[in-house]
């Protein structure tokens, strides 16, 4: 097996996750929030589109993990990203994090907003 190590430039993969937290960069950051390409922000949740549609001019892909388990999120909040020409894709946090730090690798223009598990 070939091993490969994987070059971030300037943006942090996620390190872990756990009940009520991130780490990111080795930081422990508490609560949901928004990793965007200009940095880790809160995210108040389904009720906040304005910390992510900030992002979209840099963003292709916007991942939004919805905590333990998958769930939907507003139909309106998913048309307002998709209108300011975000991909979105839904799933859990945990998953949501791997998918992150996996098109963070390859270089892609991704962010992700993250309920805690």
């Amino acid at each position: 097996m070939r091993m490969n190590e994987v070059s971030y430039n300037d943006a942090l993969p996620i390190d872990g996750y756990g009940p009520g937290f991130f780490r990111i960069g080795g930081d422990v950051i508490e609560g949901a929030l928004a990793v965007l390409p200009s940095g880790i922000l809160p995210w108040a949740g389904f009720e906040d589109a304005e910390t992510l549609l900030k992002a979209a001019p840099d963003v292709d892909v916007l991942l939004i993990g919805t905590g333990a388990e998958i769930a939907h999120i507003p139909a309106d909040l998913r048309a307002r990203l998709e209108a300011a020409g975000m991909g979105v894709e839904v799933m859990a946090s945990p998953q949501a994090c791997r998918s992150f730090n996996v098109l963070l690798g390859e270089g892609r223009r991704i962010a992700a907003a993250l309920l805690p598990v």
